[in-house]
């Protein structure tokens, strides 16, 4: 595929036809993947393959931990676990709360599902000493995720990144063994789309790119 069409097409996959992603061919995703640039190109990322389904069932008790939190939250009208504004939602409501089918089914249906963490020893956190939620330590791991993503739409196949499970790291950190100082970051099921999306809608650029400051005039192509 020409790379316009790639970057317009990868959307959230989460429904699956049930058709396998042989090794060979994610291994081929991988393959490409890799090339994502990183911190210092340091690639402190390590990417474990889960297939066993008991392992994904237990990965979905654990989503549970905070996929209620962030559905009551939007219950409530509220932006789930944003950081500047606490949360009003009692933990009795949360806890009461259904686990959304979607943030759980994917991880059963997909043919695969791709666990990221991050070495935190390798990583330069720059806003690490600011007042406010760290973000920069990303940067050298959700351009690999991004990658999966991009290599898996040119293979066919598609998947969606969540990080509902970073709530339960320790849970998940002793399920498949990850190390201390590994960071879990994201988790993406692959499968084949049983329908890939080719307009995805997204904000202008004009409504949100500014020219010299954050209060500046709109970017214009002409």
């Amino acid at each position: 595929m020409e790379f316009f069409d790639v970057v317009r097409t990868t959307a959230a996959v989460r429904r699956y036809t049930g058709e396998p992603l042989p090794d060979e061919t994610l291994y081929r995703i991988l393959d490409k993947a890799r090339f994502a640039p990183s911190g210092g190109n340091r690639q402190g990322c390590h990417v474990v393959v889960v297939r066993d389904r008991r392992t994904r069932e237990r990965l979905v008790e654990l989503t549970g931990v905070g996929g209620r939190r962030y559905a009551a939250q939007l219950a409530a009208g509220e932006n789930p676990w944003n950081t500047i504004e606490p949360t009003a939602v009692s933990e009795a409501a949360i806890a009461a709360t259904p686990l959304p089918d979607h943030l759980t089914r994917p991880l059963l249906d997909a043919a695969v599902v791709l666990v990221l963490t991050l070495d935190l020893s390798v990583v330069a956190a720059t806003d690490s000493e600011l007042d406010r939620i760290g973000v920069v330590a990303g940067a050298s791991v959700y351009p690999l995720a991004w990658n999966v993503l991009l290599a898996a739409r040119e293979e066919g196949f598609g998947g969606t990144l969540t990080t509902m499970l970073v709530t339960a790291e320790p849970e998940v950190r002793a399920l498949l063994g990850i190390p201390a100082g590994h960071a879990l970051a994201c988790v993406i099921p692959l499968g084949r789309p049983v329908k890939q999306l080719t307009r995805l809608r997204r904000q202008r650029v004009e409504e949100f790119v500014t020219t010299e400051r954050f209060d500046g005039a709109p970017l214009s192509s002409s």
